[in-house]
């Protein structure tokens, strides 16, 4: 099993002020460079910046080619990794998708992970006009072809759907031969088999159980092994999933520290699809309304049984503790389990609400060197099981897991 980080740069309101401090942004963009550029010399394998829009409070990563550039002079080793790119092409245009992918690959020497996804918020969909019904087709349209623009010299034109263009030259070209390896975000086991049936890894967002990673895995190796047509010119089969991580030397120090911030995280996200007021919602004074102020936490009632519904059930784990804030036992324990599901990659949510940067920082630490050696040691082990499912693959594959 690898080991990324991902960040949505959730950046709440102060809760006295009507509006954020001239610093308040700048201080968290310097503290994630801080981070990632630790988790590369400990030994992290990925991390992944989302694409939001709009989404005030939830995330600023509007511009997230800018500040994985930033990773990318900072680092060395680590994979950065789109995680992921709106595709419908009213939000981003195929070419400048294919553009910047390529050029994020020269500069960081080839470890650009290119995920893709739809855009999942009435927010940002509306704000970019693109009709809900319409976006996954959008994305697997424009997805399709940012693929061919990067590895066609000239790019022959194209007279779809959702865009068209004329007959160019897409370059630069990506250092990675044929490009990049795709991803497909994943928060419901369809587009997790979709990613399947398309040669791309599926970038799991929903917070999944050992027991649902567990079938998501074998799921997924079926139909990627029955795979006629990839979306790319290279297959990358790979399965991940996602999850809270915050530690400390005991269970009750690491709640502390993490759990509240966790909450928020599951607050802001069920906001984003809700009735949204632009620019005149308060996040945080809606959040310590239900959740209470720092150090004066109302009692939590937890329900008695998860959501039916996958969409809502992801809204309920990402507010929740889960399985991995506590100490390096708790969370070691927790880990194999996902590894003996054959999980690829698990990526952490690591940053988020109130959390300090000083405790993000120890987290990073104390996961390398008190729970990461031990899933490193056995990495072949899982190798030599991703060859045995990649036996009888006719297509070429680039993946990097």
């Amino acid at each position: 099993m690898k080991f990324g980080i991902s960040y949505n740069l959730v950046c709440p309101r102060p809760l006295e002020s009507d509006n954020w401090g001239p610093e308040d942004e700048h201080k968290l963009m310097k503290e994630t460079l801080e981070q990632i550029e630790l988790a590369d010399k400990l030994g992290f394998d990925y991390v992944w910046g989302t694409e939001h829009h709009f989404l005030e409070e939830y995330s600023i990563s509007s511009a997230p080619e800018v500040w994985l550039s930033s990773a990318a002079a900072r680092t060395r080793r680590i994979r950065l990794g789109h995680g992921i790119v709106h595709m419908p092409p009213k939000h981003n245009h195929p070419a400048r998708v294919a553009e910047r992918i390529a050029m994020l690959d020269l500069v960081s020497d080839g470890r650009v992970e290119f995920g893709t996804g739809e855009g999942a918020t009435i927010t940002e969909t509306g704000g970019f006009l693109t009709p809900r019904a319409e976006k996954k087709e959008a994305w697997e349209e424009a997805t399709r072809e940012a693929c061919r623009m990067m590895t066609m010299t000239p790019y022959p034109g194209y007279d779809g759907i959702h865009f068209c263009m004329p007959e160019r030259n897409i370059i630069p070209k990506p250092l990675q031969k044929p490009h990049p390896p795709l991803w497909v975000a994943a928060s419901r086991l369809e587009t997790a088999m979709l990613g399947a049936r398309f040669g791309m890894g599926a970038l799991g967002v929903g917070f999944d159980t050992p027991e649902e990673a567990d079938e998501r895995v074998k799921r997924y190796w079926d139909l990627a092994r029955r795979t006629k047509t990839p979306i790319g010119l290279a297959m990358n089969p790979a399965i991940s999933t996602s999850a809270n991580l915050m530690m400390a030397k005991t269970n009750e120090e690491a709640m502390k520290r993490g759990l509240r911030g966790a909450q928020y995280f599951g607050f802001s996200l069920a906001f984003t699809n809700g009735e949204v007021h632009h620019g005149k919602d308060h996040l945080n004074r809606l959040f310590t309304e239900k959740f209470g102020r720092e150090g004066e936490e109302k009692p939590m009632v937890e329900p008695e049984a998860e959501p039916e519904d996958e969409t809502q059930r992801t809204l309920a784990r990402a507010g929740g503790r889960g399985l991995f804030i506590g100490s390096p036992a708790f969370v070691r324990e927790n880990l194999r389990r996902y590894e003996d599901a054959h999980v690829d990659l698990m990526n952490w949510q690591i940053q988020g609400g109130f959390r300090k940067h000083e405790h993000i920082m120890e987290t990073i630490e104390m996961f390398a060197k008190e729970v990461m050696p031990e899933f490193q040691e056995r990495q072949q082990q899982h190798e030599q099981w991703r060859q045995q499912q990649l036996d009888g693959f006719s297509h070429p594959v680039n993946s990097t897991v």
